[in-house]
């Protein structure tokens, strides 16, 4: 059996994953302006199949040229480079004192 050829890979960050099997990956590479040779940011969104839904909004991840799986799916997540933080959401202090300063106004007036 023949070898099959280099696939072309790439690193990025998922952007969306509230598809089915289906994330979006952001990837970023840098090009150089023609006339100002400025180097720019430029970002390829590309869409790619993870067969177990694993990954999350904000993780690294490797992603691997594939067959076409559908319209526009044509990468494969191949390995979570690095996962995203989890994100607590934290009270100010000044908020929740706020909150009992009105619940004590509430009462007052009742």
């Amino acid at each position: 059996m023949a070898e099959r050829g280099q696939r072309k890979t790439e690193v990025g960050v998922v952007i969306s994953d509230k598809m089915d099997k289906t994330v979006v990956v952001r990837v970023e590479r840098l090009v150089q302006h023609p006339k100002y040779k400025k180097v720019v940011r430029r970002f390829t969104k590309y869409k790619a199949h993870d067969e177990r839904n694993e990954c999350k909004v904000g993780d690294k991840v490797l992603i691997i040229e594939t067959r076409p799986l559908s319209k526009t799916k044509r990468w494969r997540v191949m390995k979570i480079l690095e996962r995203a933080p989890e994100f607590v959401p934290e009270v100010k202090e000044e908020e929740a004192v706020e909150e009992v300063i009105g619940d004590d106004k509430a009462d007052d007036q009742a």
